[in-house]
């Protein structure tokens, strides 16, 4: 099985071919050099089986014409624009690595104090970062892994959408009827949903009985609303200091927002649920489950962004993976985000250091020595990652306090 280091690559052999591609959307550059210097001008190929082809012919030339035994490809890490040619050459025997925009960006500032992109600098900056051993090897998942990816992205897509029409959503109900968050808080709820697409305006609401309106919410809410709740909204309705002039566009906005949100919704519910039959067929996903925190949708992300976690032999390989984010930064037409597998560990840490939780304990003492609560929960991330590396690589389960549990059992023998 092949290994899937993530470490930094260093210690770059003399015979080897160091191949660096500048992508973009439609065209890409390549650049063939060598550790002692020799190299070729930058080539174009284009994004289809020809141009990759191409690129792998120039390799392969290259590679004879240098003599070189071993290749190293490297880009930068720009997001979906390189995931073809990463499945393309993960079946080629090379080596492929991905260099981070920002040390790009800073070794050209360097070289001419320029950090603007050209094309035919790029491929020769990424050479140069590779041979100092700043680059990371990339993990493609593969099977039920590589479905996991692609369904966890779907839903961070739709989970922006969500919250964007949220938002929506309560700035048209602030200018129609600003009073409303004073009954209900919670925008998101489906009492809160079924008011708004029943009764569109402030109007309607006030005309309503109060009997009448808090049966209907009281069977909505399971009896978090009731009646007294009914009539301070027919009240403040009455009184609203909503717009009036237009109110009917607003409500037909707002209609329409709900409309979009119940597909939203459900596209992340088929999602999720498409998530919880795959995880059934990956064997060692129970003992994440397992894990008081983790549920169906962080296992998924963690799976998904990770592949095979039995692949990786240390935990510094993993932590380096975990810790592959990218700030803001440009390449070509895409902005870079933070790493997705750093936000699933992040919301874990979230969930586990809960009262009760996992990580409570060792979150509190790292919050009462003086740590920033921010860093407290990187900390608390990072052991997360080491303690699922650990389980899954030596089969074993998690035990809570599992110190103390060794120490009884000495205690015990003793």
């Amino acid at each position: 099985m092949k290994k899937a280091g993530t470490g930094k690559v260093r210690g770059i052999k003399e015979d080897t071919l160091i191949v660096t591609i500048d992508i973009g959307l439609e065209m890409n550059r390549g650049y063939c050099t060598t550790t002692d210097g020799r190299d070729i001008k930058p080539f174009r190929f284009d994004n289809t089986r020809a141009g990759l082809d191409r690129l792998w012919s120039m390799i392969v030339v290259n590679k004879n014409r240098f003599r070189c035994d071993e290749v190293i490809v490297g880009y930068e890490s720009t997001g979906p624009y390189g995931e073809p040619i990463g499945h393309y050459l993960s079946k080629k025997p090379v080596t492929v690595v991905q260099v981070n925009p920002m040390h790009t960006k800073r070794v050209k500032e360097i070289n001419d104090n320029s950090p603007l992109k050209t094309d035919d600098k790029d491929p020769r900056v990424l050479a140069d970062i590779i041979l100092l051993g700043h680059s990371l090897s990339v993990v493609i998942p593969e099977g039920d892994a590589a479905y996991l990816r692609r369904l966890n992205n779907s839903r961070e897509r739709h989970v922006g959408e969500q919250t964007a029409l949220l938002n929506q959503i309560q700035q048209l109900v602030f200018l129609l009827f600003p009073e409303f968050r004073k009954v209900i808080k919670d925008m998101k709820c489906k009492t809160a949903f079924y008011i708004l697409n029943k009764y569109l305006t402030p109007d309607i609401i006030g005309g309503l009985k109060k009997e009448e309106l808090g049966e209907e919410i009281r069977k909505r809410s399971r009896g978090k609303f009731r009646e007294s709740h009914a009539e301070m909204l027919i009240n403040l309705a009455k009184d609203t200091i909503g717009i009036r002039e237009g109110a009917a566009g607003l409500s037909m906005d707002i209609r329409h927002i709900l409309i979009q949100l119940e597909l939203v919704n459900r596209l992340i519910a088929e999602i999720e649920g498409e998530m919880e039959i795959t995880l059934g067929r990956i064997p060692y996903s129970s003992k994440l489950l397992s894990i008081k925190g983790l549920g169906t949708v962080t296992v998924a992300g963690l799976i998904g962004e990770v592949g095979d976690f039995k692949k990786f032999r240390t935990q510094p390989e993993i932590m380096k993976l975990a810790g592959l984010d990218l700030y803001e930064i440009s390449s070509g037409k895409w902005k870079g985000r933070r790493s997705l597998l750093r936000k699933i560990l992040y919301y874990a840490a979230m969930q586990t250091i809960r009262k009760n939780g996992i990580m409570h304990e060792y979150y509190t003492r790292l919050t009462g020595r003086g740590m920033k609560s921010m860093m407290a929960l990187v900390a608390v991330s990072r052991k997360l990652l080491r303690i699922i590396h650990a389980i899954l690589r030596d089969e074993g389960e998690y035990i809570v306090n599992y110190g103390s549990v060794q120490r009884q059992v000495i205690k015990k023998a003793a």
